[in-house]
């Protein structure tokens, strides 16, 4: 049976919608950022316009990039870096789950407005259900790690010491930064949709479009940025 295409009711090309939503996810721009560079090569849409197709394709794109990686056995399972941030949602104060592993990628992000143990076992379940086990958990020492690593079964593969979750830490860095331009998030749901798709985009299958340039040549990281454009392009292809 022929997949549906996504993009079956929309005069717009969908080269253009992949374009406006990779614009705004990956880079630290607003909705009239990207309606303005979009302007400045001939569309002519309204910011609107892409507030409409981020939500809807979004995490239509961002599914799909984690369903590549998981068919393609490309998810860690040597060592995960889980982690919790701060994010304020009209003053008051959540918590961002996030699993990297141990090249910086994230594999799971997860809101909640508790930071305990009944927080932390629901996040680790939904990592592990669609990752698989790691090897290794390092952590800092916040003891609702511990006391969810046991409920599972698998305390002894936590890891915990000063500077070990260093990943983890820096990996928060970017979404940080598309916090600012947005001007912080309204609703829990709008977090928990644009952290999820912002981990799938910046950093994905092969660290989509998160190439560290001082570890390759120039010609690598051309080729490795072609590879990922080329695989952005692909999504929901016919």
């Amino acid at each position: 049976m022929t997949k549906r295409s996504p993009f079956r009711y929309f005069k717009t090309s969908p080269d253009i919608i992949r374009l406006a939503v990779m614009m705004y996810v990956r880079f630290p721009l607003s909705l009239r950022n990207v309606e303005d560079l979009l302007h400045e090569r001939g569309i002519d849409i309204c910011h609107e316009t892409v507030r409409f197709w981020w939500h809807r394709f979004g995490p239509i794109f961002a599914s799909e990039i984690r369903k590549r990686r998981v068919e393609g056995l490309r998810s860690s399972h040597w060592r995960w870096h889980p982690d919790e941030m701060f994010v304020k949602i009209n003053g008051e104060r959540h918590y961002l789950w996030r699993a990297v592993d141990h090249e910086g990628e994230v594999l799971e992000s997860f809101v909640t407005k508790n930071r305990d143990k009944k927080a932390a076992l629901k996040f680790l379940k939904k990592s592990l259900k669609r990752h698989g086990a790691a090897d290794e958990f390092v952590t800092d020492r916040l003891r609702s790690y511990g006391a969810a690593l046991g409920d599972l079964g698998i305390r002894e593969r936590q890891q915990t010491g000063r500077w070990m979750n260093n990943r983890a830490e820096n990996s928060h860095l970017p979404f940080r930064r598309r916090e600012r331009a947005m001007l912080r998030f309204r609703c829990l749901r709008t977090l928990q949709m644009f952290a999820a798709v912002h981990a799938a985009v910046h950093a994905s299958v092969s660290n989509h479009f998160n190439q560290e340039r001082n570890l390759s040549s120039r010609p690598i990281f051309k080729a490795n940025r072609a590879a990922a454009l080329a695989e952005w392009r692909d999504l929901c292809a016919a």
